[in-house]
């Protein structure tokens, strides 16, 4: 090959390369928008103008858990200190809805005390990073990780207990963290088992994992509704959005309904709500 060969061959490898890594993002516009989710890749908060959420008032049969949380919520969105948490239970129960309708509330009452950022499960090792864009605003911040859960040789959870427990250096004062989960201690109970078998001081290994739980200053239990509370959620959304269907039609159906989904949650409420919507060719709106 001759060297312009060489030369057109190089070329072309050095701008695959530049294809295949991405800029890093050098300032991100933390005003734009009252939430966000990270992207490591690029190290920028993406702004999401429009958060899917339901009304607080909308979410049935978790009052104490509401309660907690808002109060929670608003003592850290005025400045005063506050604490993590933790909301575990059944899948579908309002965990991950509560979080972004009490997001909606704060803001509905005082426009942008409050921001929300989502970091997804798999991208825990970057907090560090993520934390350095956090502390350059004086916006407070609840920082979100939805579904979190850690399995055997995972050793991401290392990256949140620094987070939680401040480390050195500290989180920042601006950043609060709430995680939702179907593990109360946010492992499977074989890997516990797992580690009490192998580990040499088998104690010590596995209070270093269940020990992550006990960082949040508040656990949020949710659990499976009960048939009435379940028709409250439903009376609820019909209300709500004037759906045309009577009590009785939709009573019969919803339990019909919760026999082909294996119980009663908010998740199958609501998923009963879209089927009557759209049968009925009205719009949530």
């Amino acid at each position: 090959m001759t060297d312009n060969n060489y030369l057109t061959v190089l070329t072309r490898i050095a701008e695959a390369l530049e294809r295949q890594s991405p800029q890093k993002a050098t300032s991100n516009d933390l005003d734009c928008a009252d939430a966000f989710v990270w992207s490591p890749e690029t190290a920028r908060l993406e702004p999401i103008f429009k958060v899917s959420h339901l009304p607080l008032t909308m979410l049935q049969g978790i009052d104490l858990q509401k309660d907690i949380l808002l109060k929670n919520t608003k003592q850290f969105a005025d400045g005063f200190s506050a604490n993590n948490a933790l909301l575990w239970g059944a899948r579908g129960t309002g965990k991950s809805s509560i979080v972004k309708a009490i997001h909606a509330e704060l803001n509905k009452q005082t426009p942008k005390s409050l921001m929300l950022v989502e970091i997804h499960r798999e991208d825990l090792e970057t907090l560090p990073d993520l934390l350095k864009v956090l502390k350059t605003t004086e916006r407070r911040c609840v920082l979100y990780c939805d579904d979190l859960s850690f399995d055997n040789g995972d050793a991401s959870y290392k990256s949140l207990k620094a987070v939680l427990e401040g480390g050195i250096e500290g989180r920042p004062e601006n950043v609060i963290f709430y995680a939702t989960s179907n593990r109360r201690h946010l492992m499977p109970r074989d890997m516990i088992e797992n580690e009490r078998s192998t580990a040499i001081h088998a104690s010590e290994a596995v209070e270093e994992k269940v020990s992550l739980s006990d960082r949040f200053g508040l656990w949020l239990g949710f659990h499976n509704m009960d048939q009435e509370t379940y028709f409250a959620a439903i009376r609820g959304y019909v209300a709500e959005y004037g759906l045309n269907i009577s009590e009785e039609d939709w009573k019969a159906e919803a339990i019909e309904w919760t026999v082909t989904r294996g119980g009663r949650s908010g998740r199958v409420a609501w998923q009963y709500i879209q089927d009557v919507a759209g049968r009925l060719g009205q719009k949530l709106v």
